[in-house]
């Protein structure tokens, strides 16, 4: 039977087009908060992460009434990199909001995911936002979206779509351009009447999918899920279904249902409701709680496999365990387990060395937000380049692709095609709406946008536009140059001098500033050619008691460069790695001593391949 009193809806869109800004918006309006309540703005990005980034990164649940209906909300991630999210999320809803924005239209990432919704086939509403831009083209945004539909290979049904046109920042929602509303009355209605209630039973015997973990110092790890059928009970007894085994005779220490951004406790739960219980120990995302009895379980989550893989280091620089608080073997790996329990899209594997694990992911985004998440909570490690997963397929070796799509400058677009095609990028569309930029979409092996995004920053002088998306897997497409130029390592330990520094100017550009203390094997700055080049940053001027006239004048000294962690990670070369602790992020060379170097290098000119550590 459909449940009437509950919607489960999630919302799709692209980076930056306003959906943490809607939900504020419906929760604001539906009465969730009292009037002289404080609220900051994009209440749903609750990561310090996400607030810095302007990015949804974990999907989340908050749930507002409209007229006694309760209408549960999934904020989704809107990058592939963070599909593992994406996926979880559209298991517990029966439609979704497709929101894009009025000027930039559906973007990449707003087409990964609406595919994902329409194979579901669940329905859409369609939310046109921003329509208050200066540089809006509503009519022409509409069609592109009909466009995607039918490239999509939507159901009649789901092209048949209700359109909203929102300005969310001043919450307000109409049917036609020129209507006077000042709020979001129509999209709160439009969601009650297009998204069907669950269809769920609460005689049956009783199915909660676990979907999402949570963690409380109070009450322990949280599962939040949606209850499929049944009904769940505080004092009743039910069995963990796991991938290899039931568990029975479990019970809960709480039972919690949603209520705007809260956790309501409750002692009973009916189907269809999104919710979450606590007390139960050893749970995984996919798990089943069913009854004691007889057991149901519900099919397990399925995610698309990692493309990308990275190989997380203890840290033995000379400077490990400076500021870091977790930084043994022990450590790193509790860490790295304990994100995979919540992380479906990740994978941990040990490696033949206790020290070393391989980390497999979705994408260079994800696996930086890990690092920076593990930085940020006192850990000390190093990464490897990323590299890119390959299987065989009918005997042939075969790698992921990517589709590109650029926006850039009308001069830009020679210099990116050329390097595009070095990295075996091949033009698929390129369009000119003769407003000066031009849109452009190539097909790439992944392995050959590892390292472009800050080399297309510099080549557009900042005013490129990037998306990427997964567009499965060809065949190999052999070598593929990387970085060009090699790179300034500190033949010594001490602190970087302005007198040595000076001397770089026409080496290359340097990344530390004067004072940054400095080990040997430290990678100090990019040279402006090829090969690496070990140099004595530490060096001192000699002081003698003769003097030149006009010698000692001030010298203007170069701006170092400042690295995010994103471009170290693009930057660097096989033979080397990036440290993280939680107050720096270093290069380094996997090979600290200059001696050994080469002798690898030797060894790699004829043996065909770097030697790993």
């Amino acid at each position: 039977m459909r449940k009437d009193s509950i919607r489960n809806i999630a919302i799709i869109a692209h980076v930056d087009h306003g959906k943490t800004t809607l939900v504020d918006g419906l929760l604001k309006q539906s009465g969730t908060f009292k009037k002289h309540q404080n609220i900051e703005d994009r209440i749903m990005d609750s990561m310090d992460l996400e607030k810095e980034r302007g990015i949804t990164i974990t999907a989340k649940n908050t749930a507002v009434f409209y007229n006694d209906i309760k209408i549960n909300i999934l904020d989704t991630p809107g990058h592939a990199d963070f599909g593992g999210e994406v996926e979880r999320s559209l298991n517990l809803v029966d439609g979704a909001l497709l929101l894009v924005d009025a000027s930039e239209g559906p973007l990449p990432q707003t087409r990964f995911v609406l595919k994902k919704a329409l194979n579901k086939d669940l329905p859409i509403i369609l939310v046109i936002n921003k329509i208050d831009r200066t540089d809006a083209r509503i009519g022409e945004v509409l069609d592109e979206v009909y466009d995607l539909f039918i490239d999509l290979g939507a159901s009649e049904n789901q092209i048949e779509f209700p359109v909203i046109y929102t300005d969310a920042k001043k919450g307000i929602g109409k049917s036609k351009l020129d209507d006077n509303v000042d709020n979001l009355t129509l999209l709160f209605k439009t969601i009650i009447n297009t998204i069907p209630g669950p269809e769920v039973n609460d005689d049956h015997t009783p199915q909660f999918l676990i979907t999402s973990l949570d963690y409380d110092s109070y009450v322990g790890q949280i599962a939040v899920g949606r209850l499929n059928n049944g009904v769940l009970d505080m004092n009743k007894s039910y069995t963990l279904c796991k991938k290899k085994e039931n568990i029975k005779n479990q019970k809960f220490s709480a039972l919690y249902t949603f209520q705007g951004l809260k956790k309501i406790l409750i002692d009973k739960v009916d189907s269809g409701d999104i919710i979450a219980f606590a007390g139960i120990e050893n749970i995984s995302i996919g798990d089943t709680i069913s009854d004691n009895e007889s057991p149901i379980p519900l099919p397990r989550i399925k995610v698309d496999e990692p493309t990308v893989s990275m190989l997380f280091y203890v840290n033995d620089s000379p400077f490990s365990g400076m500021d870091g608080k977790f930084l043994t073997t022990r450590h790193l790996s509790e860490r790295l387990n304990k994100e995979i329990l919540s992380n479906v899209s990740l994978q941990v594997i040990n490696t033949e060395k206790p020290n070393i694990f391989e980390v497999r992911g979705r994408g260079e985004l994800q696996m930086a937000i890990l690092i920076e998440t593990m930085r940020r909570e006192g850990y000390e490690f190093m990464v490897s380049k990323p590299q890119v997963i390959t299987k065989t397929e009918n005997r042939k070796k075969v790698e992921p692709m990517e589709k590109v799509f650029l926006d850039i400058p009308e001069e830009k677009v020679g210099i990116i095609t050329e390097k595009l095609s070095e990295r075996k990028g091949k033009m698929t569309n390129l369009q000119n709406h003769g407003t000066g930029r031009v849109n452009l979409e190539f097909s790439i092996p992944s392995r050959g946008l590892i390292g472009f995004r800050s080399q297309f920053m510099t080549d557009t002088q900042g005013a490129g536009i990037m998306n990427k998306l997964f567009d499965g897997f060809g065949e190999w497409f052999g070598p593929i140059p990387q970085r060009n130029s090699g790179a300034l390592v500190s033949d010594r330990k001490g602190k970087a001098t302005t007198y040595a520094s000076l001397g770089m100017a026409d080496r290359g550009e340097l990344f530390i500033k004067v004072g940054t203390e400095v080990y040997e094997g430290m990678i100090i700055g990019e040279r402006n050619r090829e090969g690496d080049l070990n140099v004595n940053i530490t060096k001192e001027k000699k002081l003698t008691n003769m003097r030149a006239s006009g010698s000692d004048n001030t010298v203007p000294l170069r701006l170092e460069k400042q690295m995010s962690l994103d471009q170290c990670i693009e930057f660097i070369a096989e033979d080397e790695l990036v440290e993280i602790t939680p107050e720096f992020i270093r290069l380094r060379k996997m090979e600290l001593n200059q001696t050994k170097r080469a002798l690898l290098k030797k060894k790699e000119k004829y043996s065909g391949k770097i030697v790993l550590k």
